[in-house]
């Protein structure tokens, strides 16, 4: 339903409508005179770019000699990238594409810019506040990006995780990618990562993600809430007066940051509710939860229904062929399986990522990847149970309260007439 139109939404284009009367000529004086602006940023798209760094200890390639891992070495347009003697080498020829972090299933490569809660983050924030953001290349933009656009090295450094989180939280993303874009540049996989990463989160939220192919079709338009929030913002700095409280409705109004916020409490919340359910390991090694997996599992806890939507494969043991000589579980990146008891196999799903390097280095082939929906990834919300057990009781105790004072009601009535007669 749209926002009803009110004093506010009157006050702020009248303030807008001035603010385009203090230049008039919108800047056509200083260029005449050749003024410009020395601090004005310029355009260049290594500002968008970061060499990323390796960290070889959940590399999958590093832990096992019999892992057939080698994404990040397939996808490297200039085969920078070099797997040996347990360790990654990154060559100076890298040219800062940020492929080998998008493939890596262990984010065995860190690049802060492509991090995915950070880059979560930054979509976010263009989302929340405009009525469009537009994710992109350096490739496809060419200038100086606007307050809804996210520019990042190559389209392709997403994954579908981050992707089905953003596509469910924020459904007015979209990517702007221009036709043929792609055909002559050296990152040649990245429009092809984009095509499956994108394919799978929206098979995951059952909903599209826009594309645009002209650059004249981007808009630039802040949502009417957001300017309303910044208006009085910019008011109670100037005056000091809380104008919110003359209006109940712009004070329900949540801030960007805020919403940001309780999605990080959302991700550390969840990240103890699994600690405090599964623990450690055996070995008393810490579960690890890659950042992907933390936006996915936040994402499925507030929507549990897409959960079926999902397709994950985890590996399954045939107990009668398992000599529990533990290698699976010394190999697992994320530590998501477990010898437990008398040396049973046990797996953590929320924490596994179907790497299958598990299944690879049992020798005597007791584990298979079985492909399933995603409904064990659905972690449950105590904080939330609670305050849904806590509303139902103080609404059956409000329908109790006024089932008794109807009767009293009903009582005193019968009184009266009684009186009456």
């Amino acid at each position: 339903m749209a926002q009803q139109h009110d004093l506010f939404d009157d006050i702020i284009d009248i303030s807008k409508g001035f603010e385009s009367l203090k230049d008039p000529l919108g800047g056509l004086t200083d260029a005449f005179l050749g003024n410009t602006d020395p601090k004005a940023p310029e355009w260049n798209p290594a500002d968008y770019k970061e060499r990323p760094r390796a960290n070889s200890l959940p590399c999958l390639a590093c832990k096992s000699e019999k892992s057939s891992c080698k994404k990040c070495v397939d996808i490297c347009p200039v085969d920078a990238i070099e797997i040996e003697d347990g360790g990654i080498e990154i060559r100076d020829t890298c040219r800062k594409c940020g492929l080998c972090v998008a493939a890596c299933p262990t984010e065995a490569f860190v690049s802060p810019r492509l991090q995915p809660k950070k880059f979560y983050d930054a979509v976010a924030r263009a989302a929340a506040s405009h009525e469009t953001a537009y994710v992109t290349c350096t490739r496809a933009l060419r200038r100086i990006p606007k307050e809804n656009e996210v520019v990042i090295a190559c389209v392709g450094d997403v994954t579908a995780e981050t992707w089905f989180s953003i596509l469910v939280d924020y459904p007015n993303v979209s990517v702007y990618l221009p036709l043929g874009i792609c055909d002559k540049c050296k990152n040649s996989q990245g429009e092809e990562m984009l095509g499956d990463a994108i394919a799978t989160a929206e098979e995951w939220a059952g909903a599209g993600m826009g594309l645009e192919v002209e650059q004249k079709a981007l808009t630039c338009k802040k949502r009417r809430e957001f300017e309303r929030k910044e208006f009085m913002d910019n008011i109670m700095r100037t005056t000091g007066l809380t104008v919110s409280k003359l209006n109940p409705a712009t004070a329900a109004i949540a801030s960007v940051a805020q919403r940001l916020k309780d999605h990080s409490s959302q991700i550390s919340q969840l990240e103890r509710t699994l600690a405090r359910a599964t623990g450690t390991t055996t070995q008393k090694r810490r579960r690890i939860l890659t950042q992907g997996r933390q936006l996915m599992l936040s994402t499925l806890q507030s929507n549990p229904e897409l959960a079926e939507n999902i397709r994950v494969t985890t590996p399954e043991c045939d107990f009668a062929k398992c000599t529990m000589c533990g290698e699976c579980v010394r190999v697992c990146p994320t530590h998501a399986c477990d010898l437990i008891g008398a040396g049973r196999f046990a797996l953590e799903p929320a924490f596994c990522i179907g790497c299958g390097l598990c299944v690879e280095v049992c020798e005597e082939h007791a584990l298979t990847m079985v492909e399933h929906d995603g409904s064990e990834l659905v972690v449950p919300d105590p904080e939330a149970e609670k305050k849904a057990a806590d509303a139902a009781k103080a609404h059956a105790e409000a329908e109790k309260a006024k089932a008794e004072a109807k009767k009293k009601i009903s009582a005193a009535l019968d009184k009266v007439e009684k009186l009456a007669d």
